[in-house]
């Protein structure tokens, strides 16, 4: 192995980001090099997602490019990871070129499936476990600034939205040991970084007994952000139903962690929630809004909406664009349903909307969308923020960008300000999605 270099793309969410510095760890532990130019490489991972068909087509269109690629080097390996990996086993052994097929709990056999792979056999393994964690792996940190880094404290789903995939991908939900998330954070605050993500399908519900330790997430959190009050702490993603009312006075405790909740509310009619799964009706998750607004006033909501799920009719869609309207969401990820094999909705509910309805219908959510985060953020023009610096604007090497605890991105001079530090920003005008102002110190 020596010398030998692996590449990684990861597609997906942030848990994805997560397991490929997992991934990289593993293998730098091996013996191998992480190299970031896929022409280099003597192996190519692809981390891939089973949430959204656009997620997967993507995939398959860089396969096409890693055939290319193998073709300039037959000895390159190439190894498909993550969920797609777990479900479509078969498909890939198929495409010819894909040399190792691993599933998101099998990456500590990687070294194996690798050495499998060199001497002419596939390399295989999409098992799921009922345990791991990766608790004991400090992840191969992969981003560029420095400054951020998601933490994993959970792993797996026990919610089973009719829509959703990753119970069967990621498998049954369990939560890792605090002590090994704690260190961990306090190893990447020792090296530099100023804010974590804490991460789990559904953080809520993290949970830790044992004879020492009993911990849920209200009170995870608290250790967390005891560590150093100049590390922010933001986490993601939580789900309506588990949404506490300790977790929100902790967070009001702490003026380190961040003052942003991502509540995914997927629909505003109640007859849809019910058909998802979702555990909540409208009225409960307006009435968890006003909770917000009442013990953290000056937090920021964001959310996940699905347009044209399953026999979702004209007023189910209007409950949603009044919902929207009601809680003034900060920022919103909108996507039309695409149906997963295997799921509830696809065992049971006919996806019966059709393809045009649903792009009419994404482009109102969208088209709202736009304006009431114009409106939020309009209401920021006047504000002192304290921004976290990320790293240069895209448009000028002269500005800076960083985020605001509300998780808003925002656009100030640079002067000889440096990634990492905290700069108290007046902002004085925006755009939907981007704040701009001047610093005060």
């Amino acid at each position: 192995m020596e010398n030998k270099t692996f590449y990684i793309e990861t597609y997906g969410c942030q848990m994805n980001v997560n397991d490929s510095e997992v991934v990289a760890a593993i293998m730098k532990t091996a013996g191998y090099r992480l190299t970031e130019r896929m022409t280099e490489a003597d192996m190519i991972f692809i981390n891939t997602c089973s949430i959204r068909e656009n997620a997967e087509q993507r995939v398959w269109g860089r396969l096409d490019v890693f055939r290319l690629e193998k073709r300039r080097n037959p000895g390159l390996l190439v190894g498909v990871l993550g969920c797609m990996a777990e479900r479509l086993k078969k498909q890939f052994l198929e495409k010819g070129i894909v040399d190792m097929v691993v599933g998101p709990d099998a990456y500590r056999e990687l070294p194996l499936l690798v050495a499998e792979a060199e001497a002419g056999q596939k390399g295989i393994n999409v098992l799921l476990s009922c345990e791991e964690t990766y608790a004991d792996i400090s992840p191969v940190r992969m981003d560029k600034n420095g400054v951020s880094a998601f933490v994993s404290i959970m792993r797996g789903c026990n919610n089973m939205c009719a829509y959703c995939v990753v119970p069967y991908t990621r498998g049954a939900e369990r939560s890792r040991h605090p002590e090994s998330i704690l260190r961990e954070i306090r190893e990447l605050f020792a090296q530099g970084y100023r804010e974590v993500t804490l991460l789990g399908q559904n953080v809520n519900s993290y949970s830790w007994a044992s004879d020492a330790v009993n911990l849920n997430f209200a009170q995870l959190l608290e250790q967390v952000a005891q560590i150093n009050p100049l590390l922010r702490v933001r986490f993601a993603t939580s789900h309506p139903k588990d949404m506490s009312d300790e977790l929100l006075f902790t967070m009001a405790k702490y003026p380190n962690i961040c003052r942003h909740i991502h509540l995914p509310v997927q629909s505003g009619s109640t007859r849809m929630l019910e058909l998802m799964n979702r555990k909540y009706t409208r009225e409960i998750y307006l009435e968890r809004i006003a909770k917000i607004r009442e013990i953290l006033p000056d937090t920021a909501i964001s959310t996940d909406i699905i347009a044209g799920f399953c026999t979702e009719s004209l007023d189910d869609h209007n409950d949603t664009l009044s919902l929207m309207k009601e809680v003034g969401f900060d920022q919103a990820f909108m996507f039309q349903y695409s149906e997963r094999p295997n799921t509830k909705a696809a065992r049971h509910l006919k996806d019966d909307v059709p393809p045009e309805e649903k792009t009419r219908c994404l482009n109102e959510i969208i088209a709202l969308h736009n304006k009431l985060s114009l409106q939020a953020n309009k209401k920021e023009i006047g504000q002192q923020r304290e921004v976290l610096v990320e790293g240069l604007s895209k448009r000028s090497d002269e500005a800076l960008f960083g985020r605001t605890s509300q998780n808003k991105v925002v656009i100030f001079p640079k002067k000889d300000y440096r990634i990492g530090d905290y700069v108290q920003v007046r902002i004085e005008r925006c755009s939907s999605a981007t704040l701009f102002g001047v610093p005060l110190d």
